[in-house]
C-alpha cells in the first residue's frame, strides 16, 4: 500500500468545497482545509504508485476550483 499527502492550492473561497468533494473520492483517507501556502491537505492511499498517480490526475485534479497540486509520497526510512 502506498500513501501520500496531496497539497492543494485552490481558487479564492473554494477550499471548503474542494475538500468536501475530494473526501468522497475512493482512496482518500482525509481532506482538510488548512492555512498557509496550500489551502487543502489530503491523505490518500492506493495499491501502487501508478494507481496513486492515476487517482491524482484522473480524479483529484479534475475537481473544480483546484489550481495546483503537489503529491508527497510517504516513505518509511
Amino acid at each position: 500500500m502506498v500513501q501520500a499527502y496531496i497539497l492543494i492550492q485552490t481558487e479564492v473561497g473554494k477550499a471548503s468545497a474542494v475538500a468536501e468533494v475530494i473526501s468522497s473520492i475512493p482512496g482518500v483517507m482525509m481532506a482538510e482545509d488548512v492555512t498557509g501556502p496550500y489551502d487543502v491537505i489530503v491523505r490518500a492511499q492506493a495499491e501502487t504508485v501508478d494507481e496513486l498517480g492515476r487517482m491524482v490526475v484522473a480524479k483529484v485534479q479534475q475537481v473544480d476550483g483546484i489550481t495546483r497540486t503537489l503529491t508527497c509520497p510517504v516513505v518509511h526510512l
